[in-house]
């Protein structure tokens, strides 16, 4: 499977940015139409969905690198930072987009999972759990 290396390599960046952009997109517009056309539009079915898929497909991509690579969460250090990270990004989603009261708190929350997202990113470009700041 190694020589799938380069393809499952890049189903996985573009499913990053495809996920990334989505969140990004569906955070706007929620904050930009709350109760309008904009925010039905970010929440719908058909969005959602596509959601899941991306992110399906992202997973997908990372267990076959991961296997591929043969490095695992919990003994690579990187990975690990990933893989937590990625529960904090996914709950900070969540509670910004469900669960927010306000659009000061729904706004706070989809910035903080944006900067986890970043971070994520950092972290498996360098292949350091320090991610950006590393030396």
């Amino acid at each position: 499977m190694i020589e799938f290396h380069a393809e499952i390599r890049l189903v996985h960046i573009w499913s990053v940015i495809l996920s990334g952009s989505l969140f990004f997109l569906r955070g706007a517009a929620l904050l930009a139409g709350e109760g309008g056309a904009a925010a039905r539009l970010a929440m719908s079915t058909p969005v959602k969905l596509t959601s899941y898929t991306i992110d399906t497909v992202l997973l997908t991509a990372a267990l076959m690198l991961m296997t591929v690579v043969q490095q695992y969460p919990f003994i690579d250090a990187w990975l690990t930072v990933k893989v937590v990270l990625l529960f904090v990004y996914v709950g900070i989603g969540i509670a910004a987009f469900r669960f927010a009261r306000t659009r000061a708190e729904r706004a706070g929350l989809w910035a903080a999972a944006l900067l986890v997202f970043l971070y994520i990113v950092s972290v498996a470009r360098a292949h350091d759990p320090l991610g950006i700041f590393a030396g």
